[in-house]
């Protein structure tokens, strides 16, 4: 029997379908994370957007063509949503939703709608199914911020994290060059007081590289920043949410800091990992914003320098509060976005010159077109040329795509 796993939407889901794949090898069945002809496909979806949340209902029917006969189950924040939506599509067997997905395994071969509202303990899935050289380490899920945008708390529950035992024992046996250590809101991780420095402190070891995922501005702190600098492989790459650069905007959508509060922790940050990446995201059209705000964004975003910006049109989410506030029109938020765009590949560029003669550490995730591809410590996206299998210093000699062209040293 062979089984199908596909994933959309963010990184907390591709590890969640990890696991999935690894229940479903030791079930006996041959399984890929790609679309391709197979007898049972497990879809777990997105709903952190509405196009995210269409997409997810679209993968029904892109199943379904390349096997009119397979039985078809979903999970995950889209199915949480809207049950419904998903289990009156032919093919479709059973909908579960975004919590306790472990249990989907235990559920094959059953028919109906299984919807787990459970969130007070942590759902301690089976180590992931490793495909690449980066793994992902899931350490919590849910999240407390109700940030005024967002659907996923409702989704996903309140935030409850993993035992940093757990954690730790996963992260150090990883059969991979790179740990990501990834969450809904990683920022919040407390096991019993322990807190994301604790985890780093007891993974200070690893042999493999450790990178952290998105943090919230609060999180970094002296004692993190430590903490991250007694971490052998540590990756000098943070991933800080900004969301707006405006204050009145932070204020509307329930953001917890203000742009002297996130300026100041990317300054220790940088007192302490010089060459780090500062990354964000940043969402254009927010119903409250202004073009007096969005000014205020970009001069903010250059202010700061972002070596990326992941950047993304305001997207309603029905249940939410920003939900019942006016939209800005379509064509406003379209021309934002295009000059955010504009700005993230400028900074971007800038980053990356800085770093060409310089060696850095490239690990490969994938071998396309005669080149090696990857990420160095800083998330920069590397291509050298030839097939490299494991993790290799290179040193960066031009512009090249998305990224740096390099050569091994």
């Amino acid at each position: 029997m062979k089984a199908v796993v596909f994933t959309l939407g963010c990184k907390v889901n591709g590890c969640e379908s990890g696991s999935l794949m690894e229940g479903l090898v030791r079930l006996g069945y041959e399984v890929s994370d790609e679309l391709g002809p197979a007898d049972v496909y497990i879809l777990n979806t997105c709903a952190v957007t509405a196009e995210a949340e269409k997409k997810s209902r679209q993968a029904v029917a892109r199943v379904k063509k390349l096997n009119p006969d397979a039985k078809i189950y979903v999970c995950g924040c889209a199915s949480e949503r809207a049950p419904a939506a998903f289990m009156e599509k032919e093919n479709v067997v059973l909908v579960t939703g975004a919590r306790q997905k472990g249990k989907l395994l235990s559920l094959l071969g059953q028919e109906g709608t299984f919807i787990d509202d459970s969130d007070r303990e942590y759902d301690d899935l089976l180590p992931p199914k490793c495909l690449k050289s980066r793994r992902f380490v899931k350490i919590q899920d849910g999240c407390n911020n109700f940030c005024s945008y967002c659907i996923i708390p409702y989704l996903r529950g309140r935030s409850r994290s993993r035992s940093l035992e757990s954690a730790a024992a996963e992260i150090l046996s990883a059969d991979a060059e790179e740990v990501v250590i990834t969450g809904i809101d990683i920022s919040s991780y407390n096991d019993k007081g322990r807190g994301l420095a604790a985890l780093l402190r007891a993974v200070k070891d690893a042999k493999c590289r450790i990178r952290l995922g998105s943090l919230e501005v609060g999180a970094v702190t002296e004692e993190l920043l430590s903490a991250a600098k007694e971490v052998a492989g540590f990756a000098p790459h943070f991933h800080l949410s900004l969301q707006s650069g405006a204050e009145s905007v932070l204020r509307k959508m329930n953001r917890h800091y203000t742009k002297e509060q996130y300026e100041e922790r990317v300054r220790m940050i940088r007192e302490i990992f010089p060459d780090a990446a500062v990354t964000t995201d940043i969402i254009v059209g927010f119903p409250t914003e202004t073009e007096e705000d969005f000014s205020e964004t970009l001069a903010f975003a250059e202010k700061i320098g972002f070596s990326q910006i992941h950047c993304f049109p305001y997207s309603r989410r029905t249940g939410t509060v920003a939900a019942k506030w006016k939209e800005v029109p379509p064509e406003i938020k379209s021309q934002r976005l295009h000059k955010l765009l504009a700005l993230a590949g400028t900074l971007r560029k800038e980053y990356e010159e800085r770093y060409i003669g310089k060696v850095l550490e490239l690990v490969p995730e994938e071998f396309s077109e005669g080149y090696t591809q990857g990420y160095s410590e800083n998330y920069i996206r590397v291509y050298v040329e030839g097939a490299l299998s494991e993790k290799t210093s290179v040193r960066a000699v031009s512009a090249y795509k998305d990224g740096l062209l390099a050569v091994r040293e």
